[in-house]
């Protein structure tokens, strides 16, 4: 299949998130999760995205353009040492996204995530001079935290929170991290906060983002993260292996590029995705290399 041109843009956006996909027992092994007992249950399905926004809202502000959504998810490492030779596996997913998307062809890179530490590391890696944003309603999320940790649920909270969200939006930066300090010593939520904002300072410079037009929220990116991966692989009572994973996740990212969540015309695409719905099939180890028994309907893979 020819992949479609990209729409030329500009600026790009790449985008990249994660999500865990429910597995069989025996692919979690000496995974560390989230158990009472440490072990998993999941492995972390990710997925990087690449669009661009030259459109406007009737307010001024970007959106999606359409036709220009890419998706590429998989269950792989982005995890790697700085001495090893050789890059994680999706390092190079995303170098293979940004030449699809046409990057090198772009004036500007605009990196959008929420604050977890390996997505800017892998934007520093394979982004090169993008502009860095924190996702503006990850960041505020993190501040109605701190608002009901100190007052609980009531209304000051409420007033508490919307004030520090507009700081934050405005760019009263300083004002914002004077008031969470006064709350540091007393309140582990807040002392945590100040150390997320300032870790992440340069990348919450909102209302300059907003001047040049940039995108402030990773909606897009969460968005394509549940349609990729969740709708598909989350289903009740769905166990699955990270081969099959990985197999639907490929099909599910060619159908949907382009439409940002919508098919896009590949209809044979879609009718063997179709099929594959609801099946199971049980991986067997034969003489003469792999076999796929007979399936079953019983909704996992």
């Amino acid at each position: 299949m020819i992949e479609p041109e990209p729409v030329r843009a500009p600026t790009v956006y790449p985008g990249m998130d994660g999500s865990g996909v429910p597995m069989r027992a025996a692919e979690t092994v000496g995974c560390p999760g989230k158990q009472a007992d440490g072990s998993a249950m999941s492995r972390e399905g990710k997925v990087v995205t690449g669009w661009t926004a030259e459109t406007r809202t009737p307010e001024g502000r970007p959106q999606r353009d359409a036709g220009s959504m890419r998706y590429s998810a998989v269950i792989e490492s982005a995890a790697t040492r700085d001495t090893a030779p050789e890059v994680a596996p999706f390092y190079l997913r995303v170098r293979r996204m940004a030449a699809r998307c046409g990057f090198a062809e772009a004036e500007r890179w605009v990196v959008l995530g929420d604050g977890a530490l390996w997505i800017w590391k892998l934007a520093a890696s394979e982004c090169p001079g993008a502009i860095q944003i924190v996702d503006l309603w990850n960041a505020k999320e993190k501040l109605w935290e701190v608002s009901h940790a100190l007052y609980g649920a009531g209304k000051s909270a409420k007033q508490w929170a919307h004030a520090r969200c507009d700081d934050l939006e405005q760019g009263r930066f300083d004002d914002l991290l004077a008031v969470l300090r006064t709350h540091e010593a007393t309140c582990e939520t807040a002392r945590l906060c100040v150390g997320f904002l300032e870790t992440n300072r340069v990348r919450m410079r909102y209302a300059e983002f907003r001047q040049q037009a940039l995108c402030v929220g990773s909606g897009v990116v969460e968005a394509g993260c549940k349609t990729v991966i969740g709708e598909r692989c989350k289903r009740s009572g769905m166990r699955w292996t990270v081969d099959g994973a990985n197999e639907i996740l490929a099909l599910r990212s060619c159908i949907l590029r382009g439409g940002g969540g919508k098919t896009t015309g590949h209809g044979g695409l879609r009718r063997l995705e179709d099929r594959c719905r609801n099946l199971t099939y049980t991986r067997v180890e034969a003489s003469n290399g792999v076999e796929w028994s007979k399936p079953s309907d019983d909704g996992k893979r």
